[in-house]
């Protein structure tokens, strides 16, 4: 057998493998139509601009890309920081490196930060969380530290409860905002705290922001990690990046276009990673995002949609399921009347809809799991597609 990295082996099925795993033998009822509310795939429309900017950018596919990226790409990331956080400058040459999508961005950084040859070297992450943090960690050398996001704090994680014991050996942590799947945003307070201690124990801070840009209010955006650390005077972004993608915002999930923004030395340690790893950008894409980060009114538009279809389905899935309207994202997190992934199976066979059992996106910790119990829909298809699926899932609720 040929010699692999052991590592591999501790990695877990990801969720939409254990869900394909749960379904084997569900026949879904034949008398509907499919819909499918698991993947948190963006099904709006591509913007027209996106469109002919990637096909005008083809010319440039004659050409090597470099790793660090087409200067008027960053300078165009860097303005749209600026402008949406409130930052002033940001220097596009030491503060912005793109990156192919915020998900390859989030797995690489920690093999360029995390020292697995110290003893103990861990990673702290909410629990749920996104799957591509624990595989980060592990694959780097370090154990995956999970913190709960409960229910009764209003599924903030408890940063305040992770002994100090565990920081001392931390190395980087990753926190999402808004947050996949409960859609809570990280308040200035939490963001404070994570601050002082990453200060105080000297570890990094991967801030993965790629729903920001799908909230429900104009007037009051999330806040981000940035502007939070600009507001504080922390100049130059000591110990922290920020994670975003054109994905959800643009809905462009195939362009893999996104940014990683903030400590110029932590972003100088990463692109020479990235240059071994062979991540440039094609031209192409890099023209396609340059015209994605200019525009504000495609990413209005697409808010607008989203805003529709939470203020009509959210109180109505809300009368069968319990669940909170989120801060932002597309996502609802809904309280199951029994076993999560046994709902799952029920709905799939008996209304033909799919969704994502909580308990897969979380890990047995503390005592508890803290997504089991809860399932994640995704409201990215259009408003009558969702709405009939809402409707199956509050018929099955209530059938008992």
């Amino acid at each position: 057998m040929p010699i692999v990295n052991p590592r591999l082996s501790r990695l877990q099925p990801y969720p939409f493998e254990r869900l394909r795993q749960l379904f084997a033998g569900v026949a879904p009822n034949p008398a509907l139509a499919p819909i499918n509310l698991s993947i948190g795939e963006p099904r709006h429309p591509t913007p027209a601009l996106v469109l002919d900017a990637l096909a005008a950018g083809a010319r440039g596919l004659a050409n090597y890309p470099t790793t660090i990226g087409a200067p008027a790409l960053r300078e165009a990331i860097a303005a749209w920081l600026a402008r949406r956080h409130g930052l002033g400058t940001l220097d596009p040459g030491t503060q912005v490196l793109p990156v192919l999508g915020s998900r390859e961005a989030l797995f690489a950084f920690a093999q360029t930060v995390i020292d697995g040859s110290r003893v103990g070297a861990t990673v702290v992450m909410p629990n749920p969380f996104y799957q591509i943090y624990e595989g980060a960690a592990l694959l780097a050398g370090a154990e995956p530290y999970c913190v709960n996001a409960e229910a009764a704090n209003g599924f903030a994680p408890a940063w305040r409860a992770v002994p100090d014991a565990i920081w001392a050996r931390t190395q980087l942590v990753y926190v999402c905002s808004p947050d996949n799947p409960t859609g809570r945003v990280t308040t200035v307070d939490e963001w404070t705290f994570l601050f002082e201690m990453a200060d105080r124990h000297d570890f990094v801070i991967a801030a993965d922001e790629c729903y920001s840009e799908i909230h429900f209010d104009e007037a009051r955006p999330p806040v981000g990690a940035l502007a939070v650390a600009h507001a504080l005077g922390r100049a130059g972004f000591p110990r922290l990046v920020s994670f975003g993608s054109l994905s959800k915002r643009s809905n462009a999930p195939g362009l893999r276009s996104g940014y990683v923004a903030g400590d110029a030395a932590l972003l100088k340690a990463f692109l020479l990673y990235r240059t071994y790893h062979g991540s440039a950008m094609s031209p192409a894409i890099a023209a396609a995002s340059i015209a994605a980060w200019g525009d504000e009114a495609h990413v209005r538009a697409n808010r607008v949609e989203y805003a529709a279809k939470f203020a009509a389905l959210q109180p109505k899935l809300a009368a069968a399921l319990p669940c909170a309207m989120p801060d932002a994202a597309f996502y609802l997190w809904a309280r199951t009347p029994g076993d999560d992934a046994d709902f799952a199976r029920r709905l799939l066979g008996e209304q033909a809809v799919t969704v994502l059992p909580g308990s897969f996106l979380a890990r047995d910790a503390h005592g508890s799991n803290p997504g089991r119990g809860y399932v994640r829909i995704a409201l990215v298809a259009g408003r009558d597609e969702c709405a009939e699926a809402v409707d199956r899932i509050v018929a099955l609720a209530r059938a008992g």
